[in-house]
């Protein structure tokens, strides 16, 4: 039986299709609605709020039963954003939603960890924000951090995995227990497995993270293997 679930992502995203549909088995269908920039005055700023809730209706028409957007930096500019775009994803779609930035979150909690690394394409404005998220919603610890300083979602999307393997070898250190990758446009589940092999620790990215959570919600139990441990062990959220 195929099960599907609906994904949210800005216009310019063209990476959460291509992991989505050539990386899961058939039985997971993607269903997909994009945004359009709203008025923010940063390159990261929140979709349309009228779009979100438009596309998550049309989304809810498709009989999805979760629906997640895939836009991590959205939810770090306003402490109130995920509390108000999940609102208008569940009313929209008539479904539970998740953002990334909360599965991220989640997923890193779910691993049993505390310490993380954040390798990201954001800018230093971006990481930092991402840092201060992550410390102070989900009790962790940024132990190192390091962006690429892309400053708009076209050239993150034309970035290579190899970007943030040279950026896992200089700050990696025993004392990190995860390594987080947010950037919904960046191209990284096919490179997780290889990192976690090399770097001998979890990786958790976007796509993934909001993939293993939406899962969660489905109650599918089912390992996925080659997408790192994350959706190959499957621990539970808490």
């Amino acid at each position: 039986m195929t099960r599907h679930f609906g994904v949210l992502i800005p216009s310019t995203n063209t990476t959460v299709e291509i992991e989505y549909t050539r990386l899961l088995p058939p039985t997971l269908q993607a269903h997909v609605g994009r945004l359009g920039k709203g008025s923010g005055n940063t390159p990261f700023s929140p979709s349309r709020d009228e779009d979100v809730a438009y596309q998550s209706h049309l989304l809810g028409t498709a009989k999805v039963e979760v629906v997640a957007l895939a836009q991590t930096s959205a939810s770090l500019f306003d402490d109130d954003y995920d509390a108000k775009v999940n609102r208008l994803m569940s009313q929209g779609a008539g479904v539970p939603s998740m953002t990334s930035a909360e599965a991220i979150g989640r997923a890193v909690q779910a691993l049993g960890a505390t310490r993380i690394a954040l390798v990201t394409p954001y800018s230093r404005e971006v990481i930092e924000r991402a840092k201060s998220y992550y410390e102070s919603r989900y009790g962790l610890t940024v132990v190192a951090m390091e962006g690429f300083g892309a400053t708009d979602a076209y050239a993150i999307g034309g970035l290579s995995a190899d970007n943030a393997t040279d950026a896992f070898a200089r700050i990696d250190r025993p004392e990190i227990e995860v390594l987080v990758v947010p950037g919904g446009n960046f191209p990284t589940m096919p490179a997780i497995t290889g990192w976690e092999r090399r770097f001998g620790k979890p990786v958790v990215t976007t796509n993934q993270a909001a993939l293993w959570g939406m899962l969660e919600v489905m109650q599918i139990p089912d390992p996925l293997p080659g997408l790192g441990r994350l959706l190959e062990q499957r621990p539970r959220a808490g």
